[in-house]
């Protein structure tokens, strides 16, 4: 919901794609530059409170948003101020999350627990742009006040967690430790060829910041198409990730990780040249399916391939290569939409997604020799 909101809104005051790249700029900064200190926050203190630390600041971002809306006071440098300390709390939310599942779970059902996890976002999702796209018409107030009071119960939900407590032992704070998920991810060619391979996807395929474009000037609807328009990636994430809860991937997984990004750069590149309500959207059910199948390999690859002592460093440095690149492909998308077009932007970064899985599986034949997660590579 508060995507749709911002998207819309700044779209509205500026009318200018830079300042929807703008936006996405304004959550990766924050996540770029505290990588290293949430990783370790994350492996030294309660994963638990610090999420529901992060959803109450969320919470109350939301709050100001709907504030200086109902008064009047919105501008494009406040809604860019309120979404720099949004980035902020999700720069420490994301990782600590994705740390905290697997001390939930048995290892060896931990790729099915991924995928409901995936599933449960994916429907909020769903509802979510749906949901913010309708509340709109009511104003971005109306939109900002749900969103606050949802980031304050997902606060309250977060403690009703009950972990057993394990002893940790925390090695000393030094160049070495901070700096030991990039050296632990270096160090292993498939986790490094997974993690970088999902970033360069996200980095060139960031159509969805331009759906504000599209949605007015191409396909010729409103708020409410756009908010189905935001929803149709998850459609088809939440099919498959079901589908992979219940029939998880056996073999060949490296394999198909490529074939999924490879999916999703076609569905973007015909996403590009589209001008069919009907047609964009099932493209976008099309690219959002195919993402979540290379999401769920990835995190399965990467939390069980990670001693726990090392988690919150390691999923630190995994969400500034993957969570920030979804950030960093609004902003490429705003600023080649600016210089090119809104569809030669997007045409270019889907085929640019296409190039680099032809590149990669080049590069990292560990990765495409994975044949089970819970194994290493083939021979």
């Amino acid at each position: 919901m508060l995507g749709v909101a911002v998207g819309w809104q700044i779209y509205a005051i500026t009318g200018s794609a830079m300042y929807l790249g703008f936006v996405g700029l304004a959550q990766f900064l924050p996540m770029f530059l505290l990588t290293l200190v949430v990783g370790h926050v994350a492996d030294r203190y309660d994963r638990r409170n610090i999420a529901r630390i992060c959803q109450a600041i969320e919470g109350l971002a939301a709050g100001a948003l709907a504030l200086a809306s109902y008064c009047g006071w919105q501008s494009k440098e406040s809604i860019l101020l309120i979404i720099f300390i949004v980035g902020a709390a999700r720069a420490f939310e994301g990782p600590t999350l994705h740390a905290l599942l697997p001390r939930l779970v048995p290892v060896q059902i931990f790729p099915q627990a991924a995928a409901w996890s995936s599933s449960a976002m994916q429907t909020a999702t769903i509802i979510g742009p749906a949901l913010g796209g309708f509340l709109y018409a009511a104003g971005p107030t109306a939109v900002y006040m749900t969103t606050g009071i949802a980031f304050l119960v997902a606060g309250v939900f977060m403690s009703l967690i009950r972990l057993e407590r394990l002893p940790v032992r925390h090695e000393p704070v030094s160049i070495r430790s901070v700096f030991a998920g990039i050296s632990f991810i270096c160090s292993r060619r498939e986790i490094l060829g997974a993690i970088s391979l999902d970033l360069f996807a996200v980095l060139l395929g960031g159509a969805t910041a331009l759906l504000p474009i599209y949605a007015r000037d191409i396909l010729a609807t409103g708020p409410w198409g756009l908010g189905l328009l935001r929803a149709a990636p998850a459609v088809g994430a939440l099919t498959i990730s079901i589908y992979l809860a219940r029939h998880p991937l056996r073999h060949r997984v490296g394999r198909s990780m490529f074939r999924a990004v490879a999916v999703f750069g076609a569905a973007t590149v015909l996403f590009a040249v589209s001008t069919s309500f009907l047609f964009s959207f099932a493209l976008l059910v099309i690219l959002g399916a195919s993402d979540v199948i290379s999401v769920v390999i990835r995190q399965s690859l990467v939390q069980i391939r990670t001693p726990d002592e090392m988690r919150g460093r390691v999923s630190a440095v995994n969400s500034m290569f993957i969570g920030t690149s979804n950030q960093l492909g609004e902003f490429e998308s705003g600023l080649t939409a600016a210089l090119f077009g809104t569809v030669p932007a997007v045409l270019i970064g889907g085929i640019g997604t296409i190039v680099v899985v032809l590149l990669w599986m080049r590069s990292f034949p560990q990765l495409a020799a994975i044949d089970t997660l819970d194994q290493g590579p083939a021979g």
